[in-house]
């Protein structure tokens, strides 16, 4: 049975005269430190001395301090810097002053589950994991509300491990909202499971596959576009405030019946045996031997990707498609 924590189930006091580092002021970083430091918590940013960050963390008001000092002063460590870059910076910068008695905390379960990070006896290993953007993070804190979590404990060696994750996550509000139990590996397992075959790699492939199917047939691009990529802001939009169901109530019959009764030709057989697939690559650590390997060659096979999706002609109609679209362009 799920376990959902709240406001009542967690103590700011677990967090109280201790120090917490967080490690990187990107998206995550940027609102969980500020959450913190509005709660009343001691806060330090840990960044590369000089850098465009560093600035704007004390612009913010944060105390800020090299990674190096930042985890040496810490009773907390919370790393919020890229998963390809967390293995080797804990290890250059990190570890050297991760002794006995402190908390190693993560946003995402990656590099404990693939062992990229291996930290030593007497170290509670802690996740809160927010389930939204920073900056959505950062906007409900200040309404006095909060986005939903997820709470996992590796290691628990004070025997006080989930209470001090339940007091950060209250720290950053998500206790408001309700924080949900879970662990490293079935947070990370099912993280890059969505990722990979329906949030970013199914999704954009299924567009592009559409589009091309349309163009290739004799329709206009810019009528494939909008049909393709266009309309699918709706149709998430309705799935995310009320579910399949509310999307099916709000659009037409036929589109309805069309969907019920073909979709399941385009998401077929073939189709679920590579979703078994890419899951099984995820959770035998093949995928994360990969990307390890791409980061160390240089990553290229991800910048030829990335090159080719940004040349694709959808693209290139799209942001044509797009200027034509006030609401749109940006302040």
């Amino acid at each position: 049975m799920v376990k959902i924590y709240y406001d009542k189930d967690a103590d700011l006091k677990y967090l109280k005269n201790k120090k917490i580092a967080v490690i990187g002021y990107g998206s995550q970083g940027m609102a969980q430190s500020q959450c913190l430091k509005d709660s009343g918590l001691d806060v330090v940013v840990g960044l590369r001395k000089g850098g465009a960050s560093w600035a704007q963390a004390k612009k913010d008001g944060l105390a800020v301090a090299t990674i190096e000092d930042a985890a040496k002063a810490a009773d907390v460590v919370q790393m919020l810097i890229p998963d390809e870059l967390q293995g080797k910076v804990y290890r250059e910068q990190i570890e050297p002053y991760m002794k006995k008695g402190k908390t190693l905390m993560f946003s995402h379960g990656f590099n404990i589950n693939y062992n990229m990070i291996k930290p030593g006896e007497g170290i509670d290993i802690v996740m809160i994991a927010p389930k939204s953007p920073g900056h959505l993070v950062r906007r409900m804190y200040q309404e006095g509300k909060g986005v939903p979590s997820l709470i996992a404990v590796e290691k628990d060696y004070s025997g006080k491990a989930h209470q001090t994750g339940l007091a950060y996550a209250k720290g950053i509000g998500s206790t408001r909202a309700g924080v949900i139990e879970t662990t490293f590996k079935e947070e990370t397992e099912t993280d890059l499971f969505g990722e990979q075959v329906d949030l970013c790699g199914g999704v954009t492939e299924m567009v592009k596959a559409s589009f091309e199917t349309l163009v290739d047939a004799g329709y206009q691009p810019e009528i494939a576009y909008f049909e393709t990529l266009h309309e699918l802001k709706l149709i998430v939009d309705l799935m995310y405030e009320g579910g399949m169901t509310n999307m099916w109530d709000s659009v037409s019959d036929t589109a309805q019946y069309g969907g019920l009764t073909r979709g399941k030709r385009v998401i077929n057989d073939q189709s679920r045996l590579e979703m078994w697939r890419t899951l099984e690559e995820i959770q035998d650590g093949r995928f994360a031997k990969e990307w390890v390997l791409e980061n160390m060659a240089g990553r290229p096979v991800f910048n030829k990707l990335t090159e080719m999706d940004a040349e694709h002609p959808i693209e290139t109609v799209g942001k044509e498609l797009r200027s034509m679209m006030p609401w749109l362009k940006k302040k």
